[in-house]
């Protein structure tokens, strides 16, 4: 069983898990996921373990963006053109 690290100690870490990141930018787990595989959401995955690791400002900084592109009405299909073209 892992240990949750501190609000503290995710806030200054340069990379962060995806739970962590549900936390930081208070989203739903699952809605994190479906951005990440629509490639809306940067990350590394290392091939030991495949475990994702989110760059946390710059995934923060997107999520944000995203939050903001959809409540302009936008929807999915047109956020990922506007990332693939503003990135």
């Amino acid at each position: 069983m892992s240990r949750r690290r501190s609000l503290e100690d995710i806030l200054q870490s340069e990379y962060v898990s995806i739970g962590e990141l549900s936390r930081i930018t208070d989203s739903r787990y699952s809605t994190l996921k479906y951005y990440t595989e629509a490639g809306l959401i940067p990350f590394e995955q290392s091939d030991e373990n495949l475990t994702r690791r989110y760059p946390r400002e710059a995934s923060v900084q997107r999520i944000e963006t995203i939050k903001r592109l959809k409540k302009s009405g936008l929807s999915i299909s047109e956020i990922s053109d506007w990332v693939v073209n503003n990135d």
